[in-house]
Formats: structure tokens, C-alpha cells, sequence
């Protein structure tokens, strides 16, 4: 069955969502004069006036007599309840993404780097298992030193493809560690859990053990989606604490 057609408003109103997701649009920004508006979108300056006002009903913008319409900053209003909730979807998004690809990827690294790590190779990736130890209530260092273990195992592979291809979305990745960390080590005790489960994939690699190191590596991603995805079931309030 067919979904019904939106009406021009609401058109706008998506629209706008899409800019500030996309970064066209910054908190605080102005957006462009209803007249501008109604000419981008070939509606009428009525229409426009219409997806305003919702906006501003949904906290999402600000409308200044005088002045126009501008993105609401986070001490204002927190972008409203509805463009927090897209921004958190599009964010739950990215990181399940994120962990799709690192299952695929990491998962076989693990695997070639049991089969062809060298000892330069052990020593980095034990180099970086011992900083995470040491870093453990250091949160941004903490972060360093696990995405440090992690390209150290994708370098241990020596295939030049995978590590192109980490390298490339190491910003990316770094963000997931961010998330998947925060979640993880909000119970002290599941600091040194997190440890001891780097420790036994670094084992099985030195070890030569190409199999057991896979089963680890992916154990370890899904151990983290599985606790992500319990988090995120929690209320919107403990999320954020």
C-alpha cells in the first residue's frame, strides 16, 4: 500500500532535520528568510511559515522577531526532544555499522596475524595491552592505547588492504572505542574484564593459534554489541548520567 504523499511542510521539516545532521547546519545558526526558503524548496512562503512554526513547537529552532529563524544551541534547549532522539538513532546506527565491519575485519586479522605476526609485530601489540593497563582510569588514553592494540593486530596480518581500509576509518573507529568503552567500564569491574579479554587474543596470537584467536576476536565484538544493545534499552535518562 502506498504511503501517503507529505505535505509540503513536512517536507521542510525533514529537510531541515537533514542539514543539522549532515552538519549543514550548526547550533546557533540562522537559517535562510522564508523567502529563500519557499524558492529551495518550491513551496509557498505559507508552507514555509508552517514548517516554522512546528519546528519551533518541537524545540528544534528558534524564531527571533526582527531577527529570523535560528538552530537552537544545547543550553537553550538540548535541539529538542525529537532531533536529540534522530541524532541518538543515527548514532545507534553507525556504531552497530561500525562493529558489522570491525567483526568482518578484525575478526580475520586476528586470524592472519596468529599465522604471520613477527616478533616486532608481538612486541607492539603487547606494547599497547600494557598502556591499557596502565591508562585504565584514563578515559581518552584509555581509548589510544585500545585502538592502538587493535591496528597493531591489523598490522600483524600484512595485508595491505585491511590496514588501508582501518586506517581510512580510524576516526570512526575511535568514536565506536569512545561509545563501546563508556558503556562497558561504567562498572569498575568490568575494567579489568575488558583487559583480560585483549590479554587472551594476544595470547592466542603469539601462541600461533590462528583459530582460537578468531573465536576470541569475535567473541570480544560480540560481547560489546551484546552490552551496547543492553544499554541502549535502557531509559533515556541513564543513558546520558
Amino acid at each position: 500500500m502506498p504511503q501517503p504523499k507529505k505535505k509540503a511542510y513536512e517536507v521542510i521539516v525533514d529537510q531541515i532535520r537533514e542539514y543539522f545532521l549532515n552538519g549543514e547546519l550548526q547550533p546557533g545558526e540562522k537559517l535562510p528568510t522564508e523567502r529563500e526558503l519557499a524558492s529551495r524548496f518550491n513551496v509557498s512562503r505559507t508552507s514555509v511559515r508552517e514548517a516554522l512554526r512546528k519546528l519551533e513547537i518541537k524545540g528544534i529552532i528558534e524564531i527571533k522577531q526582527g531577527s529570523g529563524s535560528f538552530i537552537r544551541t544545547p543550553e537553550y534547549h538540548s535541539l529538542g526532544e525529537e532531533l536529540s532522539s534522530t541524532i541518538i538513532k543515527t548514532e545507534k546506527k553507525l556504531i552497530y555499522e561500525m562493529l558489522e565491519l570491525r567483526q568482518a575485519l578484525e575478526v580475520e586479522c586476528a586470524f592472519l596475524a596468529s599465522r604471520r605476526a613477527t616478533s616486532e609485530d608481538l612486541e607492539r601489540i603487547g606494547k599497547a595491552l600494557e598502556m591499557m593497563d596502565q591508562v585504565k582510569n584514563d578515559v581518552e588514553l584509555g581509548i589510544q592505547a585500545d585502538l592502538s592494540f587493535h591496528i597493531n593486530i591489523v598490522l600483524a596480518s600484512h595485508n595491505s588492504i585491511f590496514l588501508q581500509l582501518f586506517q581510512t576509518l580510524s576516526e570512526h573507529m575511535q568514536d565506536t572505542i569512545r561509545v563501546t568503552r563508556r558503556q562497558r567500564l561504567n562498572d569498575p569491574e568490568r575494567t579489568q574484564e575488558t583487559i583480560d579479554e585483549h590479554k587472551e587474543i594476544f595470547l592466542a596470537i603469539a601462541a600461533g593459534d590462528a583459530n582460537q584467536a578468531k573465536q576470541l576476536m569475535e567473541k570480544h565484538i560480540t560481547q560489546i554489541r551484546r552490552e551496547l544493545t543492553e544499554s541502549l534499552l535502557s531509559p533515556i535518562g541513564e543513558q546520558h548520567d
